[in-house]
């Protein structure tokens, strides 16, 4: 059984996010691989932790996972294209993007540590994208592939940034570490400061012969196709992560991810309520008095409803399992069809007869006082105004 994110942190329910920062930061400290020689059973609570981190750091995922637990994150309302648990590199992404080595984490840590040399590569930009869908795709799901322009590695140096032909030299100054120590005496002692390295600005190389299509950065903006899984149930303004899909980062730093936020196009067959749709239902008078069957769609398709003898207008049928899905559980809402009695604007010769001998023998309205107000307050319940 998956343990509970709060626990994993040691932090209530409530906990507000500078609280859930400190507490991961304190797991962290204490977890990380490099600080515990390799030891399994510390390289595993780091991954639970930076994967509780992520999720409950984040709004939305936090709010998914309140409502749900970790099944409405895996039905991809965390928004990251797909819920998976962490592997070691996304920890280790999780940990340098929001702490950045802690300012000296790395000499705690020892030479040679895996978070010095992440942290020398500059990670690439979040890129975000807005992305309009059609309440069909909201209710079945769908793959998308859509176009985007962004920093590319470049096809001539091969993300290096060095001339078609030569390389990045290792830098003298730092002899390839991309930091350097200084060290200072003080009344308490010796400090060493450890700090990027000057020259290189932390890279560890020197490019003597810049590329000349990219000028040295290893990246050139470029069009490329991205596929889009979109899950059933989304709503207006929620948003996919897809990790790794950003812009890439200069001389082949890890990319950043791409953020694609929704947008429902607004559909003019029905109004959407929740995971319910409301649709208006026009009847001509012999099909409200006489009764029929008559098509309706919905986002799967028309079916055929059967409308009673005597069908007051106003009056709303129920059909369940015809809405759209919850995100979190998969669960369908239900569509309500209103019907509406059609009244013709223009009356032809004939027609006018027979509602002149219609008028002679249907008898007075019902004249019941708040009848109205009943109808409507039923309404409201009904669809949980």
């Amino acid at each position: 059984m998956a343990q509970d994110y709060y626990e994993l942190l040691g932090v209530r329910r409530n906990a507000s996010e500078d609280e859930i920062k400190k507490a991961y930061r304190k797991m962290a400290m204490r977890y990380h691989p490099d600080r515990n020689n390799g030891d399994k059973d510390a390289e595993a609570k780091f991954k639970e932790t930076s994967e509780a981190y992520d999720v409950l750091r984040d709004p939305q995922k936090r709010s998914i996972y309140d409502s749900y637990g970790e099944a409405g994150l895996r039905r991809g309302g965390a928004g990251a294209g797909g819920f998976h648990h962490f592997d070691l590199s996304e920890a280790l992404s999780v940990f340098m993007r929001d702490f950045g080595g802690f300012g000296g984490l790395d000499s705690i840590f020892g030479a040679g540590g895996r978070g010095r040399a992440d942290s020398r590569q500059g990670r690439g930009q979040d890129v975000r994208i807005r992305l309009q869908i059609s309440l069909d795709e909201v209710a079945k799901g769908s793959n998308r592939k859509v176009k985007m322009r962004a920093l590319q590695r470049c096809e001539v140096c091969g993300g290096s940034g060095a001339q078609r032909g030569t390389r990045p030299t290792t830098c003298a100054t730092c002899g390839g570490a991309g930091e350097v120590r200084q060290a200072a005496q003080s009344f308490f002692g010796q400090f060493v400061s450890v700090g990027p390295c000057p020259r290189c600005r932390g890279e560890g190389t020197i490019i003597n012969d810049p590329c000349d299509e990219c000028r040295g950065d290893g990246r050139t903006r470029q069009e490329r196709v991205v596929n889009v899984e979109i899950p059933a149930g989304i709503s207006e303004n929620n948003y996919l992560t897809l990790r790794g899909e950003g812009a890439v980062g200069p001389r082949g730093a890890p990319p950043g991810d791409l953020i694609v936020v929704l947008e429902v196009e607004e559909d003019e067959r029905f109004e959407r309520k929740g995971d319910d749709l409301v649709y208006h239902l026009p009847l001509s008078f012999s099909e409200a008095a006489l009764g029929a069957e008559v098509a309706v769609p919905s986002p799967y398709g028309d079916f055929t409803l059967k409308i009673p003898a005597g069908t007051q207008g106003g009056t709303v049928f129920t059909v369940r399992g015809k809405g759209l899905p919850n995100l979190g559980n998969g669960a369908k809402g239900s569509l309500h069809v209103r019907t509406q009695v059609w009244t013709p604007a223009k009356i032809s010769g004939e027609l006018q007869e027979l509602f002149q001998r219609l008028s002679k023998i249907e008898g007075d309205p019902p004249k019941e006082a708040g009848i109205g107000r009943r109808f409507w307050n039923k309404m409201k319940e009904t669809l949980g105004a």
